[in-house]
């Protein structure tokens, strides 16, 4: 264990690059099948963490998914942290990738739909820390496509990375709130409209109309009952529109 940040173990890395790129033939040609694959191991891993979320995905609890003891599992994956980066790989092969003939903006827009849906099959992909993505080839593939699209714009270098990085910001953001809110739901069983309607004499008793008028004259608008305000949709098509009118 070192104090340097900048400390790498670079076997760890270079074992877990072989085992998204070179994993294993799934049997032997020869010899005894073995009982389990990789991807038997990594299959079972998203469906933990896709049952109980990632704070509670253990090697354990995928080897007694699979029937098996823990120990078994060290054979075909070193921990839990490769794991965990096999898991990521593998659900970015579900997204299904742009026809060749959209335009940039179209191309955008479906791309960023099939992540919204991958986020919400998968809600434990929104607890990584997506600066530390793994370099596996399905991850690899979905961030050419995007760059692909946002780079037909005329877009070049930095320009292109900044324009995709606020795509992405904007999405995750809107999906984390979205999925925290329905975990909230379901955790405490009330609604955010039962939790407002509980604080309705809030607005009456205690709001101040001259501390916050940017917020009372939005309400008076109805512009907090507009839910076309708060979807995701709506807010893709204005960053667009930001972006398609700063290459004129």
């Amino acid at each position: 264990m070192t104090d340097d940040p900048d400390a790498v173990d670079t076997e760890a890395a270079r074992r877990i690059i072989a085992l998204l790129w070179d994993p294993p033939a799934a049997a032997p040609t020869r010899g005894p099948r073995p009982r389990l694959t990789l991807d038997d191991v990594v299959g079972a891993g998203v469906s933990v963490a896709d049952a109980d979320g990632l704070a509670r995905l253990s090697m354990r609890r995928v080897a007694t998914r699979l029937g098996v003891g823990a120990m078994s599992l060290y054979t075909y994956v070193p921990g839990r942290d490769e794991l965990l980066e096999l898991m990521v790989n593998r659900v970015h092969g579900e997204l299904q990738p742009p026809a060749a003939d959209l335009g940039w903006r179209r191309s955008v827009e479906h791309q960023v739909g099939e992540r919204w849906r991958m986020f919400e099959r998968h809600p434990w992909l929104l607890d990584l820390n997506m600066a530390r993505m793994p370099v596996g080839p399905h991850v690899l593939d979905a961030d050419e496509a995007l760059y692909a699209a946002v780079a037909r714009t005329g877009l070049r270098g930095a320009e292109v990375v900044s324009a995709t990085n606020l795509i992405i910001w904007q999405l995750l953001g809107a999906a984390r709130s979205q999925i925290i809110e329905a975990d909230e739901t379901r955790r405490t069983g009330t609604s955010a409209e039962a939790y407002w309607n509980a604080r309705a004499s809030f607005w009456e008793t205690h709001f101040d109309y001259q501390r916050y008028p940017a917020i009372a004259a939005i309400w008076a608008a109805g512009g907090f009952d507009d839910e076309q305000a708060h979807a995701f949709d709506r807010q893709l098509e204005r960053l667009l529109d930001g972006l398609e009118a700063s290459l004129s």
